[in-house]
């Protein structure tokens, strides 16, 4: 059984900066490719990057691109997503995902792991 655990939320003002933390315990990180989601108020839950199993390989939500920058440390389980020039639409609960798969997953239903989630507002 795989667990994964999401660090760094909070709240913060408008351009500040967030560095999100997931890690994984249990099944094999590095073999699997690893997402953020995310789930504004009223909204569905949506993707918001993708990283392939070996960090190569990235995918960014329009919304997001030059932004956000995903990333992965296999040594440590552990897949980060850094965020910056934050705006108030950025405010969400953000997921953390493993997939059954090392590359191209990009839809929820190829995720079979998620995390708890972890909250960022972005507020003046």
């Amino acid at each position: 059984q795989v667990q994964l655990v999401e660090t760094g939320g909070g709240s913060v003002q408008p351009g500040d900066s967030l560095r999100l933390s997931c890690t994984a315990s249990g099944g094999t990180f590095s073999t699997k490719a690893m997402a953020w989601f995310r789930q504004g108020p009223g909204r569905e839950r949506e993707i918001v990057s993708a990283i392939g199993a070996s960090g190569v390989a990235t995918y960014y939500a329009d919304s997001v691109k030059d932004r956000f920058s995903i990333s992965r440390d296999n040594a440590k389980n552990t897949v980060y997503l850094q965020m910056t020039s934050l705006k108030p639409e950025d405010t969400a609960v953000y997921f953390c995902a493993q997939a059954a798969v090392g590359n191209g997953a990009l839809k929820e239903y190829e995720y079979d792991y998620w995390g708890q989630g972890t909250q960022v507002t972005v507020s003046s």
